[in-house]
């Protein structure tokens, strides 16, 4: 497509501020239509100067009366299609966005010329903080009403439309035509299967600048724009849910071949959506915080199938390797709750690192083992797993200071979580090593933690990051399953204890369970593999236990039996 544009900008009497935009938008040699929104005469006699200078490149669109900003952006973009532009840039009067971004803009249009290219602010401290706070109420109910976190703010004013696609809506549907136009043409445009790419933009709140947004009346008009498209929403569920079953069937078909290597999965939810759970948390409170999580969960249970699925195929394991009725049936309800524990260890493990979790709050179910090892000034290796809440504990050590906790991770897969993490404390990534597979290498990095007293946690029922990890096969639930041999090779190569931790929640509180597993690790070279899968029995003895104990809290989202490419015995 030849991508032919305009700026659009909408105007209502902001005479001092739209001399100083246009001036920041001239140099990027785009046709500028200036939509005047029923200004006051000052305002005009300012436009028709401005219009002037600058003519032929800034044209006037004047409507008779005052009819919203939505009314405003409507009659410039239908001006830009009429005009033979393929696509519109609209910004704002007031000066507030950062018109050096343009060419951005374009070059996301150029790269996929049917998007809408989204500004996402990035704000600086003169952001009011009402309005900042106020918008993510807004921003959660658009993930709702999209069924998607792709539009992560829908209230800014710095937009490119590609045109036909925009226009063809404006003229089948009714939008309002004040300050809840921006959000509403979003969300219809997102049921229209419009794609959205968002450019991080920056946004400055001039000290008394003019603003027209009325906060009773635009907030009830925003809210019953929200009435009107939860409503579409519900009325076109059964579509939009089929959609993106179909484009996930689709994008697994293009993956071929996947099954069971974790690390290939991609993490779902966006940051923004987890950022928000932050500030909630934050403002709100835990208890109020977590009610969001239900209509959050019932979106991943509804579209997620492969995650659903496998939570299915993992109860009717666990259903089959426990005594008659201990165990819940793999359901709907089942794939919900185990979702929903999930979810929750991710909201605690963040109020854990935030400091909203007591010290007080986490009990361990008999901690000689523990305190003996901190009084001894010893360094051990421990081995958890994907159960209950082990980042937990871990912030826990650190904020109390009560043990250096080192996390050694695979972190391809969650990358936005813990970047969330990482904003909540600033001993996040600094006790974090992350790791692709264990050798001497990874030992050699590793040893000088251990000698200075350090905890390495690692989890034990992750196979390496890569097709080249190494595995040893344990019976685990009733079938046999690839455990990684990698924390007993560094175990081996530290010479330290080893320890096993798992972190349960219990009637809303969180139990640490702590055991010895080895004082000391050895894998001669001739028994290599027996030794390997003599620990890693053990271990998925262990597991299964804590896994009857806690079965909505075992947190592997794929088939854990699944043979692994290059999964090995324990030869090297």
């Amino acid at each position: 497509m030849n991508l032919r544009a305009a700026i659009v900008i909408p105007i209502y009497n902001h005479k001092a501020e739209i001399g100083a935009t246009l001036a920041r938008l001239i140099p990027h040699a785009l046709p500028i239509i200036i939509v005047d929104d029923g200004s006051d005469e000052a305002t005009q006699a300012v436009l028709a100067e401005l219009v002037e200078r600058w003519a032929p490149r800034v044209s006037l669109l004047r409507l008779s009366r005052n009819g919203g900003k939505g009314a405003a952006v409507m009659a410039g973009l239908r001006a830009a299609r009429a005009a033979g532009f393929t696509h519109a840039l609209q910004i704002d009067a007031d000066g507030q966005h950062d018109a050096a971004d343009v060419p951005r803009f374009l070059d996301a249009a150029r790269a996929e010329p049917l998007a809408v290219v989204l500004g996402r602010p990035v704000y600086d401290e003169t952001v009011p903080k009402a309005r900042l706070y106020g918008r993510y109420v807004t921003h959660v109910w658009v993930w709702i009403e999209t069924l998607s976190f792709a539009i992560p703010d829908s209230m800014c004013g710095f937009r490119l439309y590609p045109l036909d696609a925009a226009c063809a809506l404006i003229d089948s549907v009714s939008l309002p035509t004040r300050m809840d136009f921006d959000i509403e043409i979003l969300v219809r445009l997102s049921w229209r299967s419009i794609r959205f790419v968002t450019i991080p933009t920056r946004v400055t709140y001039a000290p008394g600048g003019l603003s027209h947004f009325d906060v009773v009346r635009d907030n009830v008009r925003i809210s019953k724009s929200h009435s009107r498209l939860v409503a579409g929403m519900l009325v076109r569920l059964p579509v939009l849910l089929a959609r993106k079953v179909l484009a996930r069937e689709r994008s697994g078909a293009a993956g071929g071949g996947q099954a069971g290597r974790w690390w290939r999965i991609a993490e779902r939810g966006s940051r923004t959506g987890m950022q928000f759970l932050a500030l909630s948390c934050r403002l709100l409170g835990m208890r109020a915080t977590r009610l969001w999580l239900h209509p959050i969960v019932a979106y991943f249970l509804l579209t997620g199938r492969a995650a659903r699925l496998e939570s299915h195929r993992y109860f009717a394991r666990l259903r089959d390797a426990s005594p008659v009725g201990a165990t819940p049936d793999p359901s709907w309800r089942s794939a919900y709750w185990h979702m929903f524990a999930f979810a929750e260890a991710g909201l605690d493990k963040l109020a854990a690192w935030t400091g909203r979790v007591a010290h007080d709050a986490v009990d361990f179910d008999d901690p000689s083992a523990f305190d003996a090892l901190v009084a001894s000034g010893k360094g051990a290796l421990v081995i958890g797993a994907h159960l209950g809440n082990l980042e937990m504990s871990r912030a826990l050590a650190v904020r109390g200071m009560h043990a250096k906790v080192t996390a050694v991770v695979y972190t391809e897969h969650a990358r936005r979580f813990n970047s969330v993490l990482a904003r909540a404390h600033r001993d996040f990534a600094s006790r974090m090593v992350q790791v692709t597979d264990f050798g001497p290498e990874t030992a050699m990095l590793l040893q000088q933690r251990i000698d200075a007293g350090e905890l390495l946690v690692i989890v034990g029922d992750r196979v390496p990051a890569h097709e080249s990890g190494r595995v040893t096969q344990a019976s685990f639930l009733g079938a046999a399953a690839p455990f990684a041999q990698g924390p007993y090779v560094l175990a081996h190569a530290l010479g330290c204890p080893v320890y096993l931790l798992f972190c349960l929640k219990e009637r809303g509180r969180y139990r640490l369970y702590f055991e010895p597993f080895a004082e000391r690790i050895r894998l001669p070279r001739a028994e290599r593999a027996a030794y390997l899968a003599e620990h890693a029995g053990r271990f998925a003895q262990r597991l299964e236990y804590y896994c009857r104990k806690a079965p909505f809290q075992w947190f592997n989202f794929f088939d854990f039996w699944a043979s692994q490419r290059g999964a090995t015995d324990g030869r090297r």
